[in-house]
């Protein structure tokens, strides 16, 4: 199954239609294609020249994904629509503490959207962190449609303590948390 099989024949008006942040999400798992459609949704690779399917300044693509389970986080990898995997049953209530406790962290998932700056500011000087943000809302749109396309529920969160993310994702010195994604099924 290719990443963007769980899209199905969407019809964007009607996705754009009925986009939403939810906010009651439950703990219901989602299946590994839903993960894989979503990550790819918002990073990955969309043709054979590497372009990706979030558009990127000087296509130098300074964006690390994320997803957070109840028992693992999963570092998406683009090149070949993979994930690296690490057991942790404890950072998805490290994330869901560090967003102080937002009624959509019980979702099955969190999304986490990291930069890494040094990629875009060697091109562009302090520009590129500017590009980098933008690129993390371009990425997050395109998630929060896939999201809604596949009836699931999701809400962006930026209001989160930026040291306990990184920490409870364990990102490496020079990459920094922007967004965080719940995303699961809608409660009720």
């Amino acid at each position: 199954m290719a990443p963007a099989d769980e899209l199905g024949g969407a019809d964007l008006r009607e996705v754009l239609g009925s986009r939403r942040s939810e906010r009651e999400l439950s703990a219901d798992p989602l299946s590994d294609s839903q993960l894989a459609t979503l990550l790819w949704s918002a990073q990955g690779v969309s043709a054979p020249t590497g372009a990706r399917t979030s558009p990127s300044a000087g296509a130098l693509y300074p964006l690390e994904l994320y997803a957070v389970t109840p028992q693992e986080v999963l570092r998406y990898l683009p090149g070949d629509s993979s994930v690296q995997v690490r057991t942790d049953g404890t950072a998805k209530q490290r994330l869901a503490s560090a967003m102080g406790g937002a009624r959509a962290s019980q979702a099955y998932a969190i999304i986490a959207v990291a930069g890494v700056a040094a990629r875009s500011t060697g091109k562009y000087g302090e520009r590129g962190v500017r590009y980098m943000w933008m690129e993390a809302g371009h990425a997050t749109q395109n998630l929060l449609l896939a999201a809604t396309a596949m009836g699931l529920g999701a809400v962006p969160i930026g209001a989160f303590d930026d040291e306990a993310v990184s920490l409870s994702l364990g990102l490496p010195e020079g990459q920094t948390p922007l967004y965080l994604i719940p995303v699961g099924h809608p409660a009720g």
